[in-house]
């Protein structure tokens, strides 16, 4: 599923709801998402999953094209570990 697919889906089920209203309930969820993450913390959501950031250590690289070895920084990454009910239900 891609956003816009879940914006049709959300007004779809709400069409009280305009879809400027649907679309800023979307934005608004994934920003507060990212800004917990940015901010070194965690988001849960119960039945669903629980997103959170891994470090990744600086190392040596190749650049694909030329060969060369490159020298990769640490930086944080984003992850996500599905929830016990979301593990059930993708297994019934």
């Amino acid at each position: 599923m891609i956003r816009s697919e879940l914006l049709q889906a959300l007004a779809k089920e709400n069409p009280e709801l305009r879809a400027e209203d649907v679309e800023r309930a979307v934005d608004t969820f994934f920003d507060e998402i990212a800004q917990s993450l940015a901010q070194g913390g965690r988001a849960e959501l119960r039945g669903f999953g629980a997103f959170s950031t891994r470090e990744r250590d600086a190392r040596k690289g190749r650049n694909p094209r030329t060969g060369e070895s490159v020298s990769v920084p640490q930086k944080r990454v984003p992850y996500f570990k599905a929830g016990k009910e979301m593990r059930a239900r993708l297994n019934t």
